[in-house]
């Protein structure tokens, strides 16, 4: 029998998903991080991206986090995310036009913006639409 690992991914609004994974793949603060079960402990901030519960060879689940907390332990992976969604309800609409108006922000000399959250939120539409066309590409 295969080992897992029990994953929750919690947001500031309700818990996205609980259950048993092979695998969960992070963007933890240092660079993307996979975690198998008895994984040594460990906590880490999230950047935003995506969030991978992988299930089995054959299914897995894709979400997009805003950022937040990852913590590990040899049985258990929680993710507290500031905000998270299941990829396929990403509103891609939404997200473009986030993104078109953190580009106009940033292209705005007259100073009268604040650049940090601009960038911020380019950084959160931009992994929001690559979290969507990696779904897409997997085929879900």
């Amino acid at each position: 029998m295969t080992m897992t690992i029990h994953v929750d991914i919690v947001s500031a609004e309700n818990e996205i998903f609980s259950g048993l994974a092979e695998m969960v793949f992070a963007p933890a603060e240092l660079g993307e991080v996979g975690i198998a079960p008895r994984h040594a402990p460990f906590i880490s901030k999230l950047r935003p991206g995506e969030v991978r519960v992988k299930v089995n060879d054959k299914e897995s689940y894709p979400f997009y986090v805003s950022g937040g907390l990852l913590e590990v332990q040899p049985h258990l992976v929680t993710v507290l995310a500031d905000t998270a969604v299941r990829a396929k309800d990403i509103d891609e609409a939404a997200a473009l036009e986030a993104k078109a108006r953190a580009e106009e922000a940033l292209a705005d000399r007259s100073g009268k913006i604040d650049y940090a959250t601009a960038q911020a939120q380019l950084a959160e539409a931009v992994m929001q639409l690559r979290t969507l066309d990696r779904l897409r590409k997997r085929g879900g």
